[in-house]
């Protein structure tokens, strides 16, 4: 076999994912509204889901972005556009939304 007929990892045939918790704490905090704005936003070939608890109670609404296992957190419907364009559409994450107990270099 080629070089470039290579199994590719699997990560790159999975389709990306949206998930946002719809726990407890989460709705308390305003999740069904960011997951409205989610589906409201739709980008082609990403799945937008609700989700049960991610274990992130204390830093809700948590976003999860699927196979890039990017953790956003405290996310508001009005940050929603700019997950969408700049992560999702331009491929750049938005780390000032990011999760600082999942992304350790974060600061």
């Amino acid at each position: 076999m080629l070089e470039s007929e290579a199994k590719k990892p699997e990560s790159q045939h999975e389709a990306r994912c949206i998930l946002v918790c719809q726990h407890q704490s989460c709705l308390r905090n305003g999740s069904a509204a960011v997951l409205a704005a989610f589906e409201a936003h739709p980008v082609s070939g990403v799945k937008v889901e609700g989700s049960d608890c991610q274990g992130q109670c204390n830093m809700g609404p948590t976003v999860r972005v699927t196979p890039d296992e990017i953790w956003y957190c405290r996310v508001k419907p009005i940050d929603v556009p700019l997950i969408v364009e700049q992560h999702l559409l331009g491929g750049k994450r938005v780390k000032a939304l990011f999760n600082p107990r999942i992304h350790l270099y974060y600061s």
